[in-house]
């Protein structure tokens, strides 16, 4: 079998959404699946190339992702193609319920359903990635949760 491995790219100005990035990816280390969770300051676009999964957090800003999250993606069409069948997934945080969440996180799947990457909804719960509102309160958490475990039994059927 494969080794799979995952990145977790995130941008945090309050600390909320790092806090999902981790929560996330200790998920995914109980599930046998290597992950790296880094800034996307410290993230360059080639590296999304190195892994089958790539999961983007981002604070919404004005209903979309933020500027330095838009520029990583901006920057990773010089290999367009390239990330075609790998798994991506997304998720946010804001101050409020009607905050811009779901458009957030739609804005950075559509950039990966470009990339051809494969992207999986959720019947329950945050239906497109899991969505902090002022805080990670145990709502969050649990679909930060349910949210590892489906990314990585769909990442185990794709690249298993």
């Amino acid at each position: 079998m494969k080794k799979l491995n995952v990145l977790i790219i995130y941008y945090s100005e309050g600390g909320t959404t790092k806090k999902m990035a981790e929560i996330i990816g200790e998920k995914i280390k109980e599930e046998g699946v290597e992950v790296e969770i880094k800034d996307v300051e410290e993230t360059k676009p080639e590296e999304l190339l190195k892994y089958e999964g790539v999961i983007v957090g981002s604070p919404t800003y004005y209903g979309t992702m933020a500027g330095k999250i838009k520029k990583l993606l901006d920057e990773s069409v010089s290999f367009h193609g390239k990330l075609d069948g790998k798994v991506g997934g997304a998720f946010t945080s804001s101050a409020n319920i009607g905050g811009g969440n779901e458009t957030t996180i739609l804005s950075i799947l559509e950039a990966m359903l470009i990339h051809g990457m494969i992207i999986q909804g959720d019947p329950q719960g945050d239906h497109y990635g899991p969505v902090a509102i002022g805080e990670v309160d145990s709502r969050c958490k649990s679909n930060c949760l349910r949210f590892a475990k489906r990314f990585i039994t769909l990442l185990k059927k794709v690249g298993g």
